[in-house]
């Protein structure tokens, strides 16, 4: 006997039964066909092997879980124009092999997830989405944790989405429409529960309320944009009774942010947006449509001494109903203890329940010098991304500096200091920056990604210096590090983006810039530019040329903007249009040149490249830099 690690896939024929009651010979005939045409070479193509069949039924082993998963999506298609219908249930785990059969818990809990399937659809464990390529994590939404036969603890279910094949198209759809018919009125049931588990504030309730509607709802043919939870935390109030102890609340709500983004199973509006509405007393309804959130986190800290005080409360957004509140009364040196489990009461409401990897992750301390954290707490508060002051920025650099003499491990601090060399190159903030710079940022982000590997922000900063020192592959490569730390933070999802567009992946490039202004509504303008210059690569040029119009009547003299739809323009027939936005972009940037454009190459070397070369030369752009040429290009940022 051997014990081994195997992706095993349970399938079930429904309603065999039934239909050989109705007609034997022509049921086992179809049925022998199905194995035979379709389950036993879509196994074996995806180098799996079938190692038990049960009439109706079949246990297959694979040697990796994208390969089960391949396999399972192809038989599942496959069923769309034959008689039956099938449920398939995949797990990861522990089997024993005795004789070509396999048992073990890894076997039985792929049979129950099979048996929980509903018809037509694929349930796999927790484990099969871990163990997925990354790229994969849309296919997957999860239907709670369900309890299973001869199983101790409640298994975590997800579905995986289903794309029909081509050949069954038209059958597929016919059919979907008529389950559409009768299950819209459970739907609206599901959706009254919902309503009512939220009036009495019941957070169990709520939970199963939201799976039931989920269910329901996909199985009706809706499909929301995303099923996850979305919250956001606004600034907590500074109640210490000294303005300059601002900073304090200020960085703790950022820590705040920055464990609960950590989540997948929760989508969290960025900091430079709920932080825009400070101090405006607005209805908290209408502050989450604002933010597009369904849930708010408000608060206070107040700082006395080595004593620390914070209120926190979690509402409904969309009700105004108060869902839990807590105040926590620690001392100063308690702070990473405090941000713990303030983060997983907050999450425990949100889903189901909080992944013990995700507690443990958050309760990691950045650093054991307090005097080390509040120094990069005023360091942030100091310099905001995206500010081009100087001067803040420079101060920023100084209080990180100082905080790396106290804690030289303090791979936050190196990271943000990293950024200010950076920066300061890229946008000529100071006027002395030069190469060295980057590369002393690029050092900092190396050892800051060193000290922690898990840092999403040491990855953000690594992948903008490289991309600056114009190592495009490199740069690409730490942004999808970047987002897959820290799947909601919308600038890493914006450098991944920007990366995307220029090694053609312009379809992902476009649902990664969407989502990163999902979760940062009030972005600058850079985010609208970069989702325009996606949207423009896609060949989606009426929604690019939207985007770009919209950002254009907010910020008029937007460089990028300009750009970008100078090329809209040209694509669309509307040369005298793009001439004229072209004469705007040399008004607003007078080193503006088609030769700075070819050297920077925001489109790498795709045939996308020149024809956007040659829409800007149609439109009449400059080929050299009006008066001088400059020595070296402009980075893109």
């Amino acid at each position: 006997m051997e014990r081994k690690l195997a992706a095993i896939v349970a399938g079930d024929i429904v309603g065999y039964t039934r239909l050989m009651s109705e007609d034997e010979s022509s049921t086992y005939a179809a049925l022998r066909a199905t194995f035979g045409e379709l389950i036993i070479p879509a196994v074996e193509k995806h180098g799996g092997r079938t190692f038990k069949t049960t009439g109706d039924g079949f246990l297959a082993t694979f040697p990796s879980v994208n390969e089960a998963l391949d396999a399972a999506i192809e038989i599942q298609n496959g069923f769309v124009e034959r008689p039956f219908k099938m449920r398939l249930g995949i797990n990861l785990g522990d089997v024993i092999e005795d004789n070509g059969d396999m048992f073990g818990d890894g076997v039985n809990v792929a049979s129950r997830l099979e048996a929980m399937a509903e018809p037509a659809s694929i349930f796999v464990s927790e484990a099969v989405v871990r163990s997925a390529d990354r790229s994969r994590s849309e296919l997957f939404y999860s239907i709670g944790r369900r309890q299973a036969k001869n199983i101790s603890e409640p298994l975590a279910v997800y579905a995986v989405r289903l794309v029909p094949g081509q050949a069954g198209a038209r059958e597929w759809i016919r059919r979907q429409a008529l389950r559409r018919r009768a299950v819209l009125p459970y739907a609206a049931g599901a959706a009254a529960l919902v309503l009512v588990a939220a009036f009495t504030q019941m957070p169990a309730l709520r939970a199963i309320g939201a799976d039931l509607t989920d269910s329901l709802l996909r199985l009706a043919g809706v499909e929301p944009a995303d099923a996850r939870p979305t919250v956001a935390v606004l600034p907590f109030d500074n109640m210490s009774g000294e303005a300059d102890q601002g900073y304090f609340a200020d960085g703790l709500t950022e820590d705040i942010i920055a464990n609960l983004a950590r989540n997948p199973e929760l989508q969290v509006i960025a900091r430079n947006s709920t932080f825009a509405l400070r101090g405006q007393a607005e209805d908290i309804r209408r502050i989450g449509a604002r933010l597009g959130a369904g849930y708010v986190v408000e608060g206070s800290a107040r700082r006395a001494g080595d004593q620390l005080r914070v209120v926190a409360q979690l509402i409904d957004a969309r009700s105004g109903a108060h869902l839990w509140s807590r105040s926590y009364d620690r001392r100063v040196e308690d702070v990473f203890a405090l941000q713990t489990e303030l983060t997983a009461e907050i999450v425990s409401h949100l889903v189901s329940y909080v992944r013990e990897s995700e507690v443990s992750n958050a309760a990691k301390r950045p650093t054991e010098n307090l005097q080390a954290y509040d120094l990069v707490l005023q360091a942030r508060d100091r310099y905001k991304h995206g500010s081009r002051d100087a001067e803040a920025l420079l101060a920023a650099r100084a209080l990180l500096h100082r905080a790396l003499e106290l804690d030289p491990g303090y791979a936050a601090a190196r990271a943000n200091l990293g950024m200010t060399y950076i920066v300061d190159f890229a946008q000529s903030l100071s006027g002395r920056a030069t190469g060295t710079d980057v590369e002393t940022g690029l050092s900092e982000a190396r050892q800051a990604v060193r000290l922690d590997p898990n840092l999403a922000v040491g990855f953000q900063v690594l992948s903008f210096g490289l991309s600056v020192a114009g190592d495009y592959p490199s740069a690409m490569q730490a942004a999808q590090r970047a987002v897959e730390l820290n799947p909601n933070d919308p600038d890493s999802l914006m450098a991944l983006a920007k990366a995307q567009v220029r090694f053609g992946s312009y379809d992902e490039a476009v649902r990664n810039a969407e989502r990163a202004r999902r979760l940062h509504p009030m972005a600058p303008e850079y985010y609208t530019y970069v989702y325009g210059q996606a949207l423009y690569a896609a060949g989606r040029l009426d929604e690019a040329d939207r985007v770009l119009r919209e950002c254009l009547l907010r910020a008029p003299r937007e460089a990028d903007c300009l750009l970008i739809h100078t090329a809209v323009l040209t694509q669309r027939g509307d040369v005298q249009g793009a001439q004229r936005t072209m004469t705007l972009l040399t008004e607003v940037d007078s080193k503006f040149s088609l030769a700075d454009e070819r050297a920077n190459r925001r489109f790498g070397n795709s045939p996308l490249m020149d024809r956007f070369l040659s829409q800007l030369a149609e439109a009449r752009a400059p080929d050299v830099t009006s008066g001088f040429l400059s020595p070296t290009p402009r980075p893109l940022l």
